[in-house]
C-alpha cells in the first residue's frame, strides 16, 4: 500500500452511521465507501435508509458496493434497540471499529418567552441521548469489554459555540455535544478509545432548507441572507466538504493522537468580524 493509502484506508473496517438516511450521513458514508469500509446505515425509518442507500450505490465508483452497506432499524434513543442493532451489524458486516453520531435535528424557531416545552425536551433528547448518549454508551461498554480500540465523531454545531437565535433547545444541546465530546475523550483514552466531534457550518439539509431557501420562490429567506452574510466565504457549504474532515478523524493512522477536539467545517462562519 502507497503512503496515502496506508494513512486513510479503511478496508476490512465496519462503520457505523447514525441518522444514515440524511444528507450528511449520506456523505460520509460515500467516503467510507470510496475508502474501503462497510457501512451500517442506522436510523429510524426504512423508506429513509433505502433512498439513502439507493443514491449511494447510484454514485460512479459504488454501483458495486451493495455486499458493504446494511441497513439497520433502530431508535437510537432506546438502548435495548442500540443493542440489537449492533448485533445484526456484527453479525453481517463485521465488528465496528468507528462509530458516526449522526441523529440530530431541530423543531422551528420562536422567540424564548414563546417556548413549547415538550418539544424543547424532544429536542434534547434528539439530538443529546439519541444523537450521542445511547449509541456512545453501548459501543463503548462493547469495545472496553473486548479490549478493543475504536473511533467516535460526534455531530456538533456552530450553536455548539455561538447561540442562534429562536433555536434554543437545539444550541443547548449542541453545547452539551461538545462538552460530551470532551468528557468521554477522556474518559475513554485509557482504553484507546478516541472521541472526536465534527461542527459542520451551514450546509443545505432536509431539516434545515425550508429555514433557509424560500420554498415558493428559491430565494434566500433573511435568515439564509444572514447566514450568507457572516460566512466569509459567502456560501452555502457542500456536503462533501466533510469528507475529508470525517475520514481523518476516524483514522488511526491519520489522527490517532487526537481526541476530544471539535473541528468546525463552516467556510469560516466562526471567525467572521467587521
Amino acid at each position: 500500500m502507497g503512503y496515502l493509502e496506508t494513512m486513510f484506508s479503511f478496508e476490512g473496517t465496519t462503520v457505523v452511521l447514525t441518522g444514515g438516511g440524511g444528507v450528511i450521513a449520506g456523505a460520509m458514508a460515500e467516503a467510507f465507501l470510496r475508502a474501503g469500509a462497510s457501512v451500517a446505515l442506522w436510523g429510524i425509518r426504512m423508506a429513509s435508509l433505502e433512498s439513502a442507500r439507493q443514491q449511494l450505490l447510484a454514485l460512479p465508483g459504488l454501483e458495486d458496493a451493495g455486499s458493504r452497506v446494511r441497513l439497520v432499524v433502530a431508535d437510537t434513543a432506546n438502548e435495548d434497540a442500540v443493542r440489537a442493532a449492533l448485533e445484526t451489524t456484527a453479525d453481517e458486516l463485521g465488528e465496528p471499529r468507528v462509530l458516526v453520531n449522526g441523529v440530530g435535528g431541530n423543531r422551528g424557531k420562536s422567540k424564548f418567552v414563546d417556548t413549547d416545552l415538550e418539544v424543547f425536551n424532544e429536542i434534547l433528547s434528539l439530538n443529546i441521548m439519541a444523537g450521542l448518549v445511547v449509541p456512545t454508551k453501548v459501543l463503548a461498554a462493547r469495545w472496553i469489554a473486548k479490549g478493543a480500540h475504536g473511533s467516535i465523531i460526534n455531530m456538533a454545531s456552530m450553536a455548539s459555540y455561538v447561540p442562534l437565535s429562536g433555536v434554543w433547545a437545539y444550541g443547548a444541546s449542541k453545547a452539551a455535544v461538545m462538552n460530551l465530546t470532551m468528557a468521554n475523550a477522556r474518559e475513554f483514552a485509557p482504553a484507546g478509545i478516541r472521541v472526536n466531534a465534527i461542527a459542520p457550518g451551514f450546509f443545505i439539509g432536509k431539516q434545515n432548507r425550508a429555514l433557509l431557501i424560500d420554498e415558493e420562490t428559491g430565494e434566500l429567506t433573511q435568515r439564509g441572507k444572514d447566514v450568507i452574510a457572516h460566512t466569509p466565504y459567502g456560501r452555502f457549504g457542500d456536503v462533501s466538504e466533510l469528507a475529508g474532515t470525517t475520514l481523518f478523524l476516524a483514522s488511526d493512522a491519520a489522527s490517532g493522537f487526537i481526541t476530544g477536539v471539535t473541528i468546525p467545517v463552516d467556510g469560516g462562519y466562526l471567525v467572521s468580524n467587521i
